[in-house]
C-alpha cells in the first residue's frame, strides 16, 4: 500500500475478503476481518508513506498485522478515542477521517494491539477467532 493512493485504496481488504470466502469462513467473521483491514488500510493510505498487511489463517484463529513507514502516532489513547481525527480537510471532502478508524478496528477483533513510534510508523496487530 502506499501512502496517498486513494485509487487502489480498499484493495487489499477486498483481496483478504475474497480469500477467506474462498477458504470458507462464517459470513459474519469475514465481515469483520474486512471491515478492520479496511479501516487500517485507509490509515496507511491517509497518513503513512507505505505500509503492509500480513495476513495469518489458521483453524484457530485470523491474525492480521498492518505496518507503516509514517509519520506514527504521537497519543494513542488520543488517537483511540471515537470521532478524534488528524485528517486534512482535503481527506474529509473525500469523505474520509471520521475518527472512527483506529476504535472501528479495535471493536471489530477479538484482540488488539497497537504500537507506534512517532517519525518512523505504527504497527497494528489484530486477532479473530475463529
Amino acid at each position: 500500500m502506499t501512502g496517498g493512493d486513494f485509487v487502489n485504496a480498499g484493495l487489499v481488504s477486498t483481496e483478504i475478503k475474497s480469500l477467506l470466502k474462498t477458504i470458507g469462513f462464517d459470513p459474519t467473521l469475514i465481515r469483520r476481518v474486512a471491515i478492520a483491514t479496511y479501516e487500517g488500510e485507509m490509515n496507511v493510505v491517509m497518513h503513512a508513506r507505505r505500509g503492509t498487511v500480513q495476513l495469518l489463517v489458521n483453524p484457530q484463529a485470523i491474525l492480521v498485522t498492518i505496518t507503516d513507514e509514517g509519520s506514527g502516532i504521537p497519543d494513542i489513547e488520543l488517537a483511540m478515542q471515537e470521532g478524534y481525527s488528524t485528517a486534512t480537510e482535503e481527506m474529509r471532502a473525500m469523505g474520509f477521517g471520521s475518527g472512527m478508524g483506529l476504535p472501528n478496528m479495535k471493536k471489530n477483533a477479538d484482540d488488539f494491539f497497537i504500537t507506534s513510534e512517532v517519525g518512523k510508523g505504527t504497527v497494528v496487530r489484530m486477532k479473530f477467532i475463529v
